[in-house]
């Protein structure tokens, strides 16, 4: 930001100032030979800064994907231009031209009448004088004269620029004319000009602009107001001298120039900070332009300036068909927008809905020829240009389109007009996503009822955001999708149907039954809309169908919420099971088994829940070490689950927890639940419960103990392999676990023995730890 502001001042030193000391109409030649040195000499110098700020060799190349070697040549074949080059041209120019003298020094200087026949340079068809000077140098002379007393001159210079502006606009219309059919056929155009007068280092129209207005300011004793803030400028007519028209003012002119300035096709400068500057010059001169307070003469001067820039084809940036690479016009047709609209309706849309493209961002958009401002070779721009402010110009777009939003609320007709602009021009997901916040908030007024047209167009909106971030990530996502939801939900019952049917076009399955299905069937939603019984009867049936197509295609992240959602309906309901019994040997893992598991028992289904469960353990490894485990909760309450249904089902899922389980603590655990209390204690209607404890000498719990007993030996010796002396209180409490579970068997105390005098045996060298174990175990 610092370097940016610094090559902001030095640009403006070095270029207008020093043009400006330099075009002294009375400089002495002796002076302008000793600035042109002067000139010259920091010009040379390395740390000078370049005229367009561009120093693209060493900026990353953000926005282009493809080999740039093009450019590359390109800036080694351009001659260096500094701050100071137009300086240095500058003094060149000179003031002895004697119709230049005419026009600065005569209100009244015209053609004779009987001259006017034909083609001039000097006279336009009216008989006022043109000055057929490169438009920035032009201007520049008539900032000089300005700056340097000659305020009256400078006017008259200022009109004379103007009036050949004209003649070149309407000349250029008659060519693009006999020229359209071609043009409009081939959807693509050069650009004649090279060099854009906003954001230009001369700053021409609001040089124009400024002289022109200065002669119409009121003076006004209080233009400071109590608070210290600067009061707008009033401005009054003052009728242009020796004009044909009578109609005429300077304030007039002043209005017809920045348009045609701000209306002019121009190709994006390359640099960073030339291209800021042009965003920001143009905000400078719309907010000169929001000044003028407009009366009929303005408003007719308006109207038809934006009928021309409409009509000039590739002269203008408002034109049918415009170079890819043209800067956008969104900040300048926002500004017509909003001062047409009181005063010609039709124009202002046909204004702002011709300005809403952004070509730039069209990938099938074909690029025209576009001679480079530095030499006369005519090239083929990049594909992808480095649009730096790309950001900045999206945002615009975004503005103008929430302006005519908003504008167009309860008129169908435009805004569904407004809503293909939007639709066709706007490429950013979460500029569209702002633009249906903005329309649902103005739709929804809190005292007034809600705009169901302007509803139906954010909805429309929505929709468009939920298709484009489909297949992409986007962090707002979830936002996007409940926002959605909600409006669909303001506009009604149809609207809600509508989504829940089309679903897979919106949404992921996990955002459809989790999000979508799920805010719908709620309460606030059912009373939110006042249905009846068969309206909500249908709105769960659609949610329903939503919710078994989402656990077919994604069962892992589905099925819960399939099940959820179909509760109330018994053969949806089964549909849903069955969906996840068929996915569980496949696509499903032990922890979304285990879930679905726990829900079938709270729903009451504790053999369904033993079924998932099972399932589940099929699906889990725990190895010896991981008894810290996230599942282990899991295993301990499906055997939990499995003892208070009967012997039966304990005998079935032991093989599995045995297989599955290898952690001998966990065992032991599940081994100690076991033999605590009676199985069969969950009271299935049709069993018998013997209220017995169960033997661990008999099946099914003896296949679980020779597992216990197994694993903590296993264990033991894994232990023991890397071991170190801070841990040897921990593995004495580890073989007292052991002990605990060996003594449930009938032999149980021999087998401990004999597992320690193994243990003394193999690591005897470990003396330390078999003193230990020697203490404690004998």
């Amino acid at each position: 930001m610092a370097a940016q502001l610094l090559w902001n001042q030095s640009q403006h030193l070095g270029g207008a100032l020093w043009v400006c000391v330099v075009l002294n109409p009375h400089c002495k030649s002796e002076e302008k030979s000793s600035w042109l040195k002067q000139l010259k000499k920091w010009g040379d110098m390395d740390v000078c800064p370049l005229e367009d700020g561009n120093y693209g060799s060493e900026l990353p190349n953000i926005t282009n994907a493809l080999p740039q070697s093009n450019l590359a040549q390109d800036s080694l074949s351009r001659p260096r231009r500094t701050v100071f080059s137009r300086a240095i041209e500058a003094c060149d120019l000179h003031w002895q031209d004697s119709h230049l003298q005419r026009i600065i020094s005569s209100d009244y200087y015209m053609s004779p009448s009987y001259q006017r026949e034909g083609e001039s340079l000097l006279f336009n068809p009216q008989g006022l004088p043109l000055w057929l000077d490169h438009v920035p140098t032009a201007c520049a002379r008539v900032d000089a004269l300005r700056s340097h007393g000659y305020s009256r001159e400078a006017l008259r210079l200022a009109v004379a620029i103007i009036n050949t502006l004209r003649l070149q606009q309407q000349r250029q219309m008659d060519i693009y004319k006999h020229q359209k059919k071609e043009l409009l056929q081939r959807g693509v155009t050069s650009t004649t000009n090279l060099e854009g007068w906003v954001g230009h280092p001369l700053d021409p129209i609001g040089c124009l602009f400024t002289t022109l207005t200065e002669t119409c300011r009121v003076d006004d004793d209080n233009t400071m107001d109590t608070g210290g803030d600067t009061r707008p400028p009033v401005y009054h007519h003052v009728p242009v001298w020796g004009s044909s028209d009578g109609g005429e003012s300077y304030l007039t002119l002043a209005l017809e120039v920045a348009l045609m300035g701000m209306g002019q096709q121009r190709i994006m400068p390359e640099g960073l900070y030339a291209q800021d500057k042009v965003c920001r010059n143009e905000e400078q001169i719309v907010a000169k332009l929001q000044d003028l307070e407009l009366d009929d003469l303005l408003v007719q001067t308006l109207r038809k300036q934006a009928i021309q820039l409409l009509e000039a084809g590739p002269f203008s940036g408002l034109g049918e068909v415009i170079h890819r690479e043209s800067v956008p016009m969104h900040t300048f047709a926002k500004y017509l927008f909003s001062a047409l609209l009181p005063h010609d309706a039709d124009l202002a849309y046909k204004v702002a809905l011709r300005a809403m493209r952004l070509p730039v961002l069209e990938s099938s958009a074909g690029s025209g020829d576009v001679g480079h401002p530095h030499h006369g070779i005519s090239i083929v721009p990049s594909r992808y240009p480095r649009w730096f402010t790309l950001g900045h110009l999206e945002s615009q777009q975004c503005e103008l389109a929430s302006t005519m939003l908003t504008a167009a609320k309860g008129d169908m007709l435009r805004l569904r007009t407004v809503l293909e602009a939007i639709q066709k021009n706007i490429h950013s997901s979460s500029l569209i996503f702002k633009l249906a916040q903005d329309a649902f908030k103005i739709a929804t007024p809190a005292d007034n009822p809600p705009d169901i047209t302007l509803l139906n167009v954010a909805l429309e909106l929505g929709l468009q955001v939920m298709r484009m971030t489909l297949s992409t990530l986007n962090w707002r996502r979830r936002e996007m999708v409940r926002w959605l939801v909600t409006c669909a939900t303001e506009v009604g019952l149809r609207a809600l149907v509508s989504i829940l049917q089309s679903w897979y076009t919106l949404f992921t399955p996990t955002e459809a039954t989790s999000i979508v299905a799920a805010t719908v069937m709620s309460h606030n939603t059912i009373l939110r809309l006042s249905l009846d019984y068969p309206q909500r009867e249908e709105l769960a049936s659609c949610a329903r169908t939503l919710a078994l197509q989402c656990a077919m295609k994604d069962p892992q992240n589905c099925a819960l919420s399939a099940l959820t959602l179909c509760e109330k309906d018994h053969i949806a309901f089964e549909t849903a099971y069955q969906i996840v019994i068929d996915a569980a040997s496949t696509g499903m893992t032990y922890s979304q088994l285990f879930t679905i598991a726990r829900y079938m028992e709270h729903r009451g289904y504790p053999l369904r829940s033993f079924k998932l469960a099972s399932l589940a353990m099929t699906h889990l490894n725990l190895a010896y070490n991981q008894d810290t485990h996230p599942a282990i909760n899991d295993v301990l309450w499906a055997c939990a689950l499995s003892h208070s249904l009967g012997k039966n089902e304990l005998a079935a899922i032991i093989p599995l927890v045995v297989k599955s389980v290898h952690c001998a603590t966990v065992l032991s655990d599940i081994l100690r639940r076991c033999t605590m209390t009676a199985p069969g204690l969950a009271g299935i209607p049709g069993r018998r419960n013997s209220g017995k404890l169960m033997s661990t000498d008999k099946a099914p719990l003896r296949q679980l103990l020779d597992a216990t007993i197994s694993a903590y030996i296993n264990t033991t010796h894994s232990r023991l392999t890397h071991i170190s002396p801070r841990h040897y209180g921990e593995f004495i409490e580890f073989l007292s676990k052991a002990r605990e579970t060996f003594l449930l068997a009938q032999d149980g105390h021999i087998q401990f023995a004999q597992f320690i005098d193994n243990l003394k045996q193999i690591y005897k060298g470990k003396k330390k730890l078999m003193m230990l174990v020697r203490e404690r175990f004998g």
